[in-house]
């Protein structure tokens, strides 16, 4: 009898026991290391070496860093909006009695599934200056050819063009199932009071899937800040660190250069950027309501 308690006493821990094994080495373990790390110098051969609150100093003194942010932050400012709006606007319409409406859900969800260094060097042939398809169609055209990855002023937006597509599908299946969330019933009513089509989108349809808004923000926002395939493969950072984002940077000092406790650093530091900008955007959501 006493062994059967101590058996059905232990189940629960046996059971959970793989969770918290990946808990503690998965992810308590490599922040905890991570948090040592700020405040050490080390390039992985020789021995840490305790250098308190000087990664922290060379963070605030950091240019390129703080010009890392701004291009992620670049970045953000046109992908968020452009994919929220693309993928509301195709899920409106995916939603509806269509010809094929399967083929074309399953057609916008493909390229999510599809490898990112892939499509990244799909867009890197189809954007290329010389050999790219989209400027030899222009030069067919009479146009000249314009630098889609060379030019410091329109690298990230094609970038952010190309980031937007990657993952628009993902956004756009989110979106109808909030629509479909929507009772039919809302419709109608306000059919019978003369409510014309907008007036239902807004008033009906907006407040209906603003949980469904405020989570493709969310994985929007953190999806952008994440930003590292595209200008890895694409531009390498360039031309003139244009397109240089906040994680190749931090990436670059950490196996470019081996200063992972300055690498460490900038990762916490852009943990907490990434943290405070997603409750600013909730937030806001919430109050609109």
């Amino acid at each position: 009898m006493l062994q059967n308690r101590t058996k059905s006493r232990l189940l629960p821990y046996l059971i959970v026991s793989p969770y918290l094994l990946h808990l503690v080495f998965f992810i308590l373990f490599p922040v905890g290391f991570s948090i040592l790390l700020t405040f050490h110098k080390w390039n992985i051969i020789a021995p840490m070496e305790f250098v308190g609150m000087d990664n922290f100093s060379r963070l605030i003194q950091d240019r390129l860093f703080w010009k890392a942010i701004l291009n992620t932050l670049k970045f953000l400012l046109i992908h968020i909006p452009l994919q929220v709006l693309i993928a509301l606007g195709l899920a409106y319409v995916l939603n509806e009695k269509l010809f094929m409406r399967g083929f074309f859900r399953a057609s916008f969800f493909l390229p999510v599934v599809v490898s990112g260094v892939v499509v990244t060097i799909l867009w890197q042939q189809l954007l290329g200056v010389e050999t790219g398809l989209l400027n030899r169609m222009l030069t067919d055209l009479g146009f000249a050819r314009v630098g889609w990855l060379t030019n410091p002023k329109i690298a990230m937006i094609s970038i952010a063009i190309m980031a937007t597509w990657k993952n628009v599908g993902l956004y756009v299946i989110l979106f109808l199932v909030g629509l479909q969330a929507v009772p039919q019933s809302y419709y109608e009513a306000a059919k019978v009071e003369g409510a014309s089509s907008w007036q239902q989108f807004r008033y009906i349809t907006l407040p209906a899937i603003n949980p469904t808004l405020f989570m493709v923000a969310i994985l929007s926002t953190i999806g952008g800040f994440s930003l590292f395939i595209e200008p890895y493969i694409m531009t390498d950072g360039g031309p003139l660190n244009s397109t240089l984002s906040a994680m190749l940077y931090i990436y670059k000092q950490a196996f470019g250069y081996y200063h992972m406790g300055y690498s460490a650093t900038l990762g916490l530091f852009f943990a907490v950027l990434i943290m405070l900008v997603v409750a600013v955007q909730k937030y806001t959501i919430e109050a609109d309501e």
